[in-house]
């Protein structure tokens, strides 16, 4: 699971670090991280799962050159909070998926925003709100595919595709 999350991780972010260099809307590519990240949360229970998200927020700060430990902290929290909701639901589908993606996508940009920005956060946040809410809008149409295509990943390696209810 370690290999695969890692190697999805690796893709997601050369997608996300090349495509802006060619295609200048940034807010039309969807965030592929808190898609993985998602995934797991909602397939994937225990402390390796837990690792593994902070390992993808950890390479995302490396890559990105922002503050250290800021994305790796997102996107454990995004990890936690779709745990959360998966271990209260008895089912978890592609659309409940997408509205998690949705909803973690802001998360993760205002809480982008509150800790570059600091004092100045509520400026930032307005004039972020469109470009973030489309980039979520974005990231939740495409998430169903990307769930479909760790699901035949991990079929393909004889994972299990879902963690078992207890």
């Amino acid at each position: 699971m370690v290999i695969l999350f890692a190697i999805a991780t690796y893709l997601a972010l050369l997608v996300q670090t090349a495509v802006p260099l060619w295609f200048p809307f940034r807010a039309l590519i969807p965030n592929l991280i808190i898609i993985l990240t998602v995934d797991l949360g909602l397939r994937h229970h225990g402390a390796l799962a837990a690792l593994i998200a902070f390992g993808i927020g950890y390479a995302t700060d490396a890559m990105s050159g922002t503050t250290l430990g800021m994305n790796a902290f997102l996107t454990t929290a995004v990890f936690l909070l779709t745990y959360e909701l998966s271990s209260r639901l008895l089912v978890t589908n592609a659309l409940l998926g997408a509205i998690a993606v949705f909803f973690a996508v802001i998360l993760a940009g205002f809480g982008a925003i509150v800790i570059i920005s600091g004092r100045g956060a509520g400026a930032a946040i307005n004039g972020a709100l469109p470009n973030l809410a489309l980039q979520a809008l974005i990231s939740a149409i495409v998430a169903p595919l990307i769930f479909a295509i760790m699901a035949g990943s991990k079929r393909i390696v004889g994972l299990p595709d879902r963690v078992e209810r207890e």
